[in-house]
C-alpha cells in the first residue's frame, strides 16, 4: 500500500487569456488587465515555486476548490455564498477541478525583454519592473499547441514557433545512407572475379558427448523452475518514493510525496541439465569428413555434431580461401579444378562458381 505524506503547499500561477499576463494563483483577477479568470483558464506550476510558510496562506491553501459563479462566472473562495462580484446565490456555481497531478513548470530564460519598452527584465519576473506591462508567458519548447490548450495556456502570439532544422535531419540520413552504400560496396558486391585453382582442403569435425550433470545458479531473479532442488530464495526490498505536485482549485497545489515498497525474489538452486563433458574431434585434407564414435554409457548422449569445411585456392592475387556452407558443397572441389572467384574490395571470397 502507498504511503503519503505532505511536504507542504506552494503557490501557482495563471494566465490570463485577454492580456497574457502571468498572475499568482489565489489572485482571482488580472492583475495587468483585471480581467476575471475562466474557468477554462488552468493553473501551473510557478517557476520559481517555494513551499508556502505563512499561515494564512498556508490556510488558504489548504481549503477546498474555488468555486466560479453560475451567472457571472466570478472565482470565489469555496467558503462563499453569495458572488463577490453580482451576488448571485454561489450554489449556483462550478467548482474548479482538483486532484491533478502539474507538471514541473519550464526553466524560465535567463532574460525577458519588454515588448512595450524593451527594458530586460529577470526570467521569472510577470511584470516588467519599468512599465509594469506584462510579460510574456514561458510556453515548455517541446509542447505542441495542441498540448498547451489542454493545459489552458493557450499559446503565445509573442513566442515564434521553433522551426525544425531539415537540413540537419537531411545530413544525418544522407550519412547513414552512404554509411550503408559504403558497407554494401565493400563486403557485398563483387568488385572483381580471379579464376582460382583448388590446391587443397581441410575439413574438421567435433562430436561432443553429453551426460546429465547438475548445473547451479545463484541469485536468479523470479521463481526457481518446477525442476529445481537445492533452492534457496530471498526477498530483497526497496523503498521507491515519488514527488507529486497536486492542483487543489483553489490557487494552490499540495507536494506530496508517495511511497510504496517493492519486492523481488532471487533465487539460487540446482538442475540437472544435459552438460558436454567432452568433445572428440578430427580432422582431414581429403573431401570425405569423418566424425568420431565414441562409446558412450547408459546415461549419456552424442550432442550436435559440428564442422568446419575449408577450400584453398590458388589465384593471380595469392592464396584464397572459401567456406562451404555444406558437406556435399565441400565435396565439389576436387583438388586441381578450377573455379571462377568472386571477391569483394577487401578481397574476401563472395561466392565459387565453376
Amino acid at each position: 500500500m502507498a504511503r503519503k505524506e505532505s511536504k507542504g503547499f506552494v503557490q501557482l500561477e495563471w494566465i490570463c487569456p485577454n492580456c497574457d499576463a502571468r498572475n499568482p494563483g489565489p489572485e482571482k483577477t488580472c492583475g495587468s488587465c483585471g480581467a476575471p479568470q475562466p474557468d477554462n483558464v488552468k493553473f501551473q506550476r510557478a517557476a520559481n515555486e517555494k513551499i508556502v510558510t505563512d499561515e494564512k496562506l498556508v490556510q488558504a491553501a489548504k481549503a477546498s476548490a474555488d468555486i466560479h459563479c453560475g451567472f457571472c462566472g466570478t472565482r470565489n473562495p469555496a467558503t462563499a455564498v453569495t458572488c463577490s462580484q453580482c451576488g448571485g446565490d454561489i450554489k449556483e456555481g462550478k467548482a474548479r477541478q482538483a486532484g491533478q497531478i502539474l507538471q514541473a513548470a519550464p526553466t524560465p530564460p535567463k532574460a525577458v525583454t519588454c515588448a512595450n519598452c524593451g527594458f530586460e527584465n529577470p526570467g521569472s519576473a510577470n511584470t516588467c519592473g519599468q512599465c509594469g506591462a506584462p510579460l510574456p508567458k514561458t510556453v515548455v519548447p517541446s509542447q505542441t499547441p495542441a498540448a498547451a490548450k489542454a493545459q489552458g495556456t493557450g499559446v503565445s502570439n509573442t513566442q515564434p514557433k521553433k522551426k525544425i532544422n531539415w537540413m540537419v535531419f537531411g545530413g544525418i540520413g544522407a550519412f547513414l545512407m552512404v554509411c550503408c552504400i559504403a558497407v554494401f560496396m565493400l563486403f557485398v558486391l563483387p568488385s572483381k572475379t580471379v579464376e582460382g585453382t583448388v590446391t587443397d582442403v581441410n575439413w574438421q569435425t567435433s562430436v561432443p558427448v553429453q551426460e546429465v550433470q547438475a548445473v547451479n545458479y545463484s541469485n536468479e531473479r523470479g521463481s526457481p523452475p518446477s525442476d529445481a532442488y537445492n533452492v534457496s530464495c530471498q526477498t530483497e526490498s526497496q523503498e521507491v518514493c515519488e514527488e507529486k505536485t497536486i492542483d487543489r482549485g483553489n490557487g494552490f497545489a499540495e507536494v506530496v510525496q508517495e511511497c510504496h515498497t517493492e519486492t523481488e525474489q532471487y533465487c539460487s538452486y540446482s538442475v540437472d541439465e544435459w552438460t558436454t563433458i567432452q568433445t572428440y574431434s578430427l580432422q582431414g585434407n581429403d573431401l570425405y569428413p569423418v566424425y568420431d564414435q565414441p562409446s558412450l554409457s547408459g546415461e549419456q548422449r552424442i550432442g550436435d555434431t559440428t564442422e568446419t569445411l575449408t577450400v584453398y585456392f590458388s589465384t593471380p592475387d595469392g592464396q584464397e580461401t572459401y567456406t562451404p556452407g555444406t558437406v556435399s558443397e565441400f565435396q565439389q572441389f576436387q583438388i586441381g579444378s578450377v573455379w571462377t572467384l568472386r571477391l569483394n574490395v577487401l578481397g574476401g571470397v563472395l561466392s565459387v562458381e565453376r
